[in-house]
């Protein structure tokens, strides 16, 4: 860990990595939602696998976009 000031660029990039990475996430969670849990809403399919596609996007949405949010601010402090 360095003790050095962080110039005024360095300190601007902080608060945009943060928004990029968020709204990224936020992206690719509902990308892989409505490819999991899409074809609930198009095709009638019995109940219990019905609720597992929801539960399975859902999970796997949200598991993805944590995993987008750390590997994305991993690399902005790699650069820095």
């Amino acid at each position: 860990m360095t003790t050095r000031r962080r110039t005024q660029a360095e300190r601007d990039a902080i608060p945009v990595e943060i928004g990029y990475a968020l709204l990224s996430a936020c992206f690719l969670g509902a990308l892989v939602f409505a490819t999991i849990a899409g074809p609930t809403a198009v095709w009638d399919l019995p109940a219990g696998v019905d609720e597992f596609l929801w539960i399975a996007g859902v999970w796997t949405a949200g598991l993805l976009a944590v995993v987008r949010v750390v590997h994305v601010l991993w690399q902005h402090g790699q650069r820095g």
